[in-house]
């Protein structure tokens, strides 16, 4: 059954200071839960939220909600959630460390690892290096076109690593590696995959001895112990109905590690240089390479970096199918964030992340969900072009409403007024152009401060 967010109990709030339950608030600690009851209660954008601060040194810990869990264990610091593409910084980490010991070096050709049979794609005789992979600039694409999942509810599970060569070995590059920014799941999983090919190891025996051990990580693994399932938060959609977790083999490199909030602080201490590890090299190596993505926005080895506001901000989110995640620090202030969702709430989960580093960041819209008659829905339905090679194809199930756009997956969109729409899975719009004749002539999609009219195809 299909639990809708007005349906939804919630929990009471609990803090947390280092793991320590507090009986009193200090003011941080107020004004921590009070943006976690707001999230929830008026956004209605998750089932539960386990929220962390570095604040001159101190960490803050707040919790809403609930976990989902069948046991209902209350949601703490301890709480496992999927971490999605958190786990590229590690990819990127483990990269740098392995570069540290001479095992490779961040110019050498990724074909240099893999076997013979499999025929790397290059551009113009230019081949993709480990470095390209690791700052998102292979020239290859987000995901492979041979991607076909028996389970979408699981989609990456039965991607091998033979279907990875399949595709590698058929693949053209249409940009020069090093020079195109493409968000890249297909490249982290590749890095991971000839990592663990050249240390002769799998990629979460990697992590684990090189990056988790030295500093002390005992939570953040890919295969869950019996205590970590214990603690493991249950995933959900965006409409808050509970959802598998995922399970990644060839790409796991990509976002395969499930971690706490308290085994994250270790790791944005680290990179703050707050917490001695032998891995400070190689996180100093990480965020000293720049690619540029986009204004003001440029890629290090797995992080995103923002420079606005008169301050750096080292950041990247991560999400599955159930769960959205944020870990980011500023260089300036000192000041970094982690926050921890049981849903997909991506962009919305990422906002709030980033505004709790640095308030000038402005934090999600709190949009409300309203009821609309299925009548109104049904004249919703239908093909829209927005150009010719993209297409959003509209359709009603009910009183829901789903959107698909051209090459990416369906998702739901939610009514804020009769002809205003949100999506929950990015920070992007819809707005309906009023019926005529029985149907809309038209709709405008607002994304990235740009507003796309798409007109109703026969």
């Amino acid at each position: 059954m299909m639990l809708h967010r007005r349906s939804v109990l919630l929990g009471s709030s609990a803090l947390l200071l280092g793991g320590a339950r507090l009986h009193a608030q200090s003011a941080p600690e107020q004004e921590l839960v009070a943006l976690l009851r707001e999230h929830i209660e008026a956004g209605h954008e998750t089932m539960g939220l386990v929220a962390g601060r570095i604040d001159d040194g101190r960490r803050i810990v707040a919790t809403y909600g609930r976990s989902g869990a069948a046991n209902n264990r209350p949601l703490d610091a301890d709480t496992v959630f999927e971490i999605g593409s958190i786990t590229k910084v590690f990819t990127a980490l483990l990269l740098a460390e392995m570069v540290g010991r001479g095992e490779v070096a961040l110019d050498d050709p990724a074909a240099k690892f893999l076997p013979e049979r499999v025929r790397m794609p290059e551009y113009q005789g230019v081949p993709i290096t480990l470095l390209d992979l690791a700052t998102y600039t292979s020239g290859l694409p987000r995901m492979p076109d041979n991607f076909a999942p028996k389970d979408p509810a699981n989609p990456y599970a039965d991607y091998t690593a033979d279907r990875l060569y399949d595709f590698l070995s058929s693949h053209k590059l249409g940009f020069t590696p090093g020079k195109h920014y493409e968000y890249a799941n297909l490249g982290f999983g590749l890095l991971g995959h000839v990592l663990s090919l050249r240390a002769g190891k799998s990629y979460e025996e990697l992590v684990t001895s090189r990056i988790c051990a030295p500093l002390g990580m005992d939570d953040t693994r890919i295969t869950l112990s019996a205590a970590m399932r214990e603690r493991l938060a249950q995933g959900h959609d965006t409409a808050l109905a509970p959802v598998a977790n995922w399970d990644l083999d060839a790409l796991a490199g990509a976002g395969a590690l499930r971690s706490t909030l308290n085994d994250l602080f270790k790791f944005v201490e680290a990179y703050q240089g707050t917490r001695d590890t032998p891995l400070a090299a190689a996180m100093k190596m990480t965020l000293s390479v720049r690619r540029p993505r986009e204004s003001q926005r440029d890629v290090a080895m797995g992080w995103f970096t923002s420079l606005r506001f008169d301050d750096e901000v080292i950041w990247k989110d991560g999400g599955t199918g159930g769960y959205a995640t944020f870990i980011g620090y500023s260089t300036r202030t000192g000041k970094a964030s982690i926050l921890l969702s049981n849903a997909n709430d991506y962009a919305a989960n990422t906002s709030l992340a980033v505004n709790m580093i640095n308030p000038a960041y402005p934090p999600p819209k709190i949009r409300r969900e309203v009821p609309v008659d299925p009548a109104l829905l049904a004249a919703y339905v239908g093909r829209y072009q927005i150009v010719p090679t993209f297409v959003l194809t509209v359709r009603a199930d009910g009183s829901h409403l789903f959107v698909q756009a051209t090459g990416q997956a369906e998702y739901e969109v939610f009514a804020e007024s009769e002809t205003d729409f949100f999506y929950r899975v990015v920070d992007a719009q819809l707005t309906f152009a009023r019926p005529g004749d029985g149907a809309a002539p038209m709709l405008t999609l607002h994304q990235n401060g740009k507003d796309m009219r798409g007109r109703r195809m026969p």
